[in-house]
């Protein structure tokens, strides 16, 4: 079966909903999408339960979200594992987050440092209220929104 975005490495740094039904698509596509989670348990998600069913010791709202893409681990305020996120983000062609404004600044990662290591790196950012503005700094889930 032909897949249109098979050769591409997508970085997923994002969490909850947003962010990896973004990084979703690609891996439906054919693109290798490597997840990066936290070592303290990982994606947030993998705890937000909708029904009573778990999968592994994780939600099923974590597994149909996160599905064909491979997962790391790894401490963005460790600097040996930067190194590490480094590595990857200098082969990756798309890299997803949905941090809160200045987060990735903060620990290093932003769009200019990146770039620096990989020019033709597609940066793509998930916001709930954009990059400016009065609510730019709340969080941005779909239950404040409604």
């Amino acid at each position: 079966m032909f897949k249109p975005l098979e050769g591409l490495l997508v970085l997923d740094f994002s969490q909850f909903l947003s962010g990896p039904s973004a990084a979703l698509r690609f891996a439906d596509l054919g693109a290798r999408v490597i997840k990066v989670e936290r070592p303290d348990g990982g994606d947030l998600c993998r705890r937000l339960y909708i029904s009573n069913l778990e999968l592994d010791g994780d939600s099923t709202l974590f597994h149909s979200i996160n599905r064909n893409k491979e997962s790391v681990s790894a401490n963005l305020k460790d600097p040996e594992d930067l190194k590490f996120v480094r590595s990857l983000i200098e082969k990756a062609d798309v890299m997803i987050q949905n941090f809160r404004p200045g987060v990735m600044e903060k620990i290093g990662l932003s769009y200019e440092t990146v770039r620096e290591w990989n020019p033709r790196l597609v940066y793509g950012v998930v916001t709930g209220y954009g990059r400016s503005g009065p609510w730019v700094n709340k969080p941005g889930q779909d239950l404040l929104v409604q």
